[in-house]
């Protein structure tokens, strides 16, 4: 039995005996611990100065993710031509600089819904370049041989922090009140002292970025940036395993993958829950996530649970909307959170196999635009759906939105790869 565990923790850890791939991990770990605390944060900041409502949160994640809708394609061609460092360091610095601003105006007071939508779009802007650099940097690090590996490491992070953060923001919000709201439990002053820590968080991954050995790379040819945009789509599209991937990623993530919308509503409206539950609610489909990034980093084939994540996905979110209350859903959101990442894990790893390195940045910041840029609709989408005030109701507006993903999936069950390409196609 030993000797079974040792195998598996080798082989489901195998990426980080890379030193490079292993400082950059932990310190993504730290870093993303501080961001979950901030992301709850201001779900719940939000919710307190709309009085509840679900359009608030719809349309601040529309202003936090429109621009991945907007800019994706740039951001590729970008990544592509430009040093992934310099990159990186420049989404950082202005992600740290929302968050100062996010803690300051908190703090004193002086918050409010738009400017909460601002500074949710500037970060926006940051998160449209880094999340794509920081996909495609995994080939920098590790071998191909590692590469699922440690896309689905990257996923196992980045749902640890998911899980500790949203777990902490309840106790960070409680020593909150008494730090920074002179013990008023109602001054939204409380919800600053997450956003004060995420700042400090991110010195660390700076440093990391700033000294870790990137390789060097083959310099862009001399070609417009819009033949760049262009010459990445032609290979989508010309490629199935990639092109209905990232169809089936997008069909979910304008339905049912709206958990930044779904969560903090049936936490605080649904179900009633104050700052401690809430978080563990957010928490608890961290733990799941968790556990899924945990189980596809054991398995070799990254194909094998497309179909799969998507059905416990869809099926567990159904089953959310039944719950009656916050016991019940901390299994079920674990169940949704496990799915989820089953999916986006074995999506991500098929891409980044199929793909050349010279497209990388380009296609990753497609899957990005897929995954993400469906967010803004997809966000207005669920809230509309799940609202107490439209004609639905939460309950039945969250299974309209499981039906939605379900008839996406089932057109596109047959057209999903279940072996990875043996040749690049010709553009």
């Amino acid at each position: 039995m030993t000797a079974g565990l040792s195998a598996w923790r080798q082989r489901t850890f195998s990426a980080l005996r890379h030193p490079d791939y292993r400082r950059y991990w932990f310190s993504q770990l730290l870093s993303l611990v501080g961001s979950w605390m901030q992301a709850t944060a201001q779900q719940y900041l939000v919710l307190e100065l709309s009085g509840g409502s679900s359009a608030a949160l719809g349309w601040v994640t529309v202003a936090q993710f429109t621009p991945s809708l907007l800019l994706s394609l740039f951001a590729g061609a970008v990544i592509d031509r430009v040093p992934r460092r310099q990159v990186l360091l420049a989404t950082q610095i202005t992600l740290l600089l929302t968050a100062l601003a996010l803690a300051v105006t908190t703090h004193l007071n002086v918050v409010s819904l738009p400017l909460v939508m601002a500074i949710a779009f500037v970060g926006g802007v940051a998160n449209a370049f880094d999340m794509p650099a920081r996909q495609s940097m995994v080939v920098d690090f590790v071998p191909r041989s590692d590469v699922s590996n440690a896309v689905a490491l990257n996923s196992l992070s980045f749902n640890v922090s998911r899980t500790v953060g949203q777990a902490l923001f309840g106790v960070v919000a409680a020593v909150g009140v008494t730090l920074l709201a002179g013990g008023n439990s109602e001054n939204v002053a409380r919800l600053a002292l997450p956003f004060y820590l995420n700042v400090a968080s991110f010195f660390v991954v700076l440093y990391v970025l700033a000294t870790l050995p990137f390789p060097e790379r083959e310099q862009a040819r001399p070609a417009s940036m819009l033949a760049d945009i262009g010459e990445g789509l032609r290979y989508v599209r010309a490629t199935p395993t990639v092109r209905n991937v990232m169809l089936l990623v997008g069909a979910l993530s304008l339905t049912i993958i709206n958990f930044n919308v779904i969560i903090p509503y049936y936490a605080r409206v649904v179900f009633g829950a104050r700052e401690a539950t809430f978080g563990a609610l957010s928490a608890a489909f961290g733990i799941g996530a968790m556990a899924g990034a945990l189980w596809q980093a054991s398995k070799p084939n990254p194909l094998r649970n497309l179909r799969v994540g998507a059905l416990l996905l869809l099926g567990s979110a159904a089953l959310l909307a039944l719950t009656p209350g916050p016991t019940l859903a901390f299994p079920v959101l674990a169940a949704c959170g496990f799915g989820m990442l089953s999916l986006l894990v074995s999506a991500n790893s098929t891409v980044q196999l199929t793909i050349p390195d010279a497209l990388r940045g380009r296609v990753m910041s497609l899957y990005s635009f897929v995954l993400v840029g469906m967010g803004p609709p997809g966000a207005l989408i669920a809230s509309t759906l799940i609202s107490r005030d439209w004609v639905l109701g939460p309950r039945w507006g969250l299974l309209a939105l499981v039906a939605l993903g379900g008839a996406a999936l089932l057109l596109l069950w047959t057209r999903l790869p279940r072996t990875l390409p043996t040749a690049t196609p010709k553009l």
